[in-house]
C-alpha cells in the first residue's frame, strides 16, 4: 500500500471514533521530510484518544496488515504517535496539540482539513 492510500486508512480509522480537527499535512515536496504525511488529529479525553488510536491501527492492520513501526505516548494519553515509516499519525489531547502546534512547524507542507464523518469504507 503506497503511503497516499495508507494516510486515507488512518483517516478512516480516526473518523470512526469522531477525532476532531483532522489534518492531513502532505510533506512529500518538504525538503528532508521525515515522512509522507502527518495526520494529526484531537481526542476530548483519556478514553476518547486510546478510542482514536486503537481504531487507527485497527484499520490499518485490516487493510494493510501493518502494525506501526513505532508507538509512543499510548501511556500518558497526551500525545500518542503511531509511526508507519511514510506515515505518522499523531492524536494529541487539546490543550497539548495547542501546545506543540505542529501543523505550524511546515510551513511548505499542503495541508488539508478533513471531514469528521468517514468518505472512504475501505480500500
Amino acid at each position: 500500500m503506497n503511503s497516499e492510500d495508507l494516510s486515507k486508512v488512518v483517516i478512516l480509522g480516526m473518523q470512526e471514533k469522531k477525532a476532531e480537527g483532522i489534518l492531513l499535512m502532505d510533506l512529500r515536496q518538504v525538503k528532508n521530510a521525515i515522512a509522507d504525511y502527518f495526520i494529526i488529529c484531537s481526542g476530548n479525553s483519556d478514553t476518547h484518544i486510546d478510542a482514536i488510536s486503537d481504531a487507527v491501527e485497527k484499520e490499518v492492520h485490516k487493510n494493510n496488515k501493518e502494525n506501526p513501526w513505532h508507538r509512543e505516548g499510548k501511556e500518558n494519553k497526551e500525545w500518542v504517535l503511531l509511526d508507519y515509516v511514510n506515515v505518522v499519525a499523531h492524536v494529541f489531547k487539546k490543550d497539548r496539540r495547542d501546545f506543540y502546534a505542529l501543523e505550524e512547524l511546515w510551513g511548505d507542507a499542503i495541508i488539508t482539513e478533513v471531514e469528521t464523518e468517514p468518505q472512504y469504507k475501505t480500500l
